[in-house]
């Protein structure tokens, strides 16, 4: 697993860390699911999980609130009781406060079932976890996800956020999704910045949490070194 920083940037601090699933060579995320299939869904995305919140047993500040992002993948989960048990079992064996951890699932990813979703969505959110729609703006369904249930934070895509300092069309949907944001009781991620003029753009627009190669590189089985703006 690789860790990549969000950033809030009011405080000045690290908000979180995103785990990404990499090869044992590197690979990228894409070339890892891309090899598995329907019948190893659960078992791969079980094993992220162990994975990702043993690491940050072991290298997040042991106190604070950083708090750990882990992907999932909706339609792996066959019932949400049971499939949370082994991540619950992982953080009480390693003393990560599970209150920490947030899950985000990507709109990529095709619902096929959006009542089964919210299911999984209020379970989690029952036991205390942290819930987040990845990459909002892109895939199958933004807006009507948000109609049928509503997590605690949004991470809007990243190619919503590409040239958004000189984009009038850009600027105007991003200040909808925070005004529908604000109205739903929902945090927005800014994901994928890259440029100051980007950063700057989100900033006056009032987002607060960042994540992108601007600050930090993913880095493997670590915590990167972070470049905190003003």
């Amino acid at each position: 697993m690789a860790f990549h920083p969000i950033i809030d940037l009011t405080r000045g601090v690290v908000w979180g860390y995103e785990a990404l699933v990499r090869g044992t060579k590197g690979e990228s995320a894409g070339a890892i699911l891309s090899q598995v299939d329907e019948e190893r869904q659960y078992k791969f995305d079980q094993a992220c999980r162990v994975k990702a919140i043993e690491l940050a047993g072991r290298l997040f500040p042991a106190t604070g609130d950083t708090k750990l992002s882990i992907n999932f993948m909706p339609n792996a989960v066959y019932e949400p009781a049971a499939c949370i048990r082994t991540s619950l079992e992982t953080a009480r064996r390693v003393g990560f406060d599970m209150k920490r951890i947030m899950f985000e699932f990507t709109e990529n990813e095709r619902m096929a079932d959006t009542k089964h979703v919210a299911r999984i969505i209020a379970e989690y959110r029952r036991l205390g976890f942290i819930t987040a729609i990845d990459d909002f703006g892109a895939g199958h369904a933004g807006l009507n996800l948000l109609a049928n249930f509503q997590t605690d934070l949004i991470k809007i895509d990243m190619e919503l956020i590409r040239g958004i300092a000189d984009s009038a069309a850009r600027q105007a949907i991003v200040s909808g999704i925070l005004v529908m944001a604000r109205a739903l009781d929902i945090t927005i991620i800014a994901e994928g910045i890259e440029t100051e003029a980007e950063l700057a753009a989100l900033k006056n627009a009032g987002i607060d949490l960042f994540q992108g190669f601007l600050f930090a590189h993913p880095a493997i089985e670590t915590l990167p070194a972070v470049a905190l703006r003003a």
